[in-house]
């Protein structure tokens, strides 16, 4: 399954890759949403050389744990995670396009692929309710974006 949407922001590429590789801000926003987690990198691990992370978070009334890692890492135009919990896989690219000098476009391309019987099951059924599913997942990503927009305009 493969959710993927795109938002452009009022700011330039520079700025919004920076904030989006603010790795210590991001893990306390996790946090913040009631997600605890552990940075497991190895010591002197840089963003492009081996960062991950150990979450644990509750889905679905059940605790989970997802190991995920930057794969890919190109400044300033990619970033993949790859995030395994139980029988999924999920791979998500982020894509940073420069629009003008003041204005980035925002890509977001996130596909679960299930590694066991009962992850089919999860995933099948996520199918079943793709339409609220992407809906919710561009809402989200939109309010991510203008909160980006948001904090780059303020300290400029």
């Amino acid at each position: 399954m493969e959710l993927s949407t795109r938002e452009d922001i009022e700011a330039p590429l520079d700025q919004v890759f920076g904030l989006a590789t603010s790795f210590e801000r991001l893990e306390r926003q996790a946090m913040r949403h009631g997600i605890e987690v552990t940075r497991v990198s190895p010591d002197g691990a840089t963003s492009d050389q081996g960062l991950s992370w150990r979450a644990s978070f509750y889905y679905r009334g059940k605790a989970r744990e997802a190991d995920i890692a930057l794969t890919r890492f190109d400044p300033p135009n990619t970033m993949v995670y790859t995030a395994t919990s139980g029988g999924l896989d999920a791979v998500t690219t982020i894509d940073f396009v420069p629009l003008s000098p003041m204005r980035t476009r925002v890509g977001l391309k996130v596909e679960v692929l299930p590694r066991t019987l009962s992850a089919r099951l999860l995933v099948q059924s996520l199918k079943l309710a793709r339409g609220n599913i992407e809906k919710r997942f561009s809402i989200k990503i939109a309010e991510y974006a203008s909160e980006i927009e948001t904090r780059l305009n303020r300290s400029a």
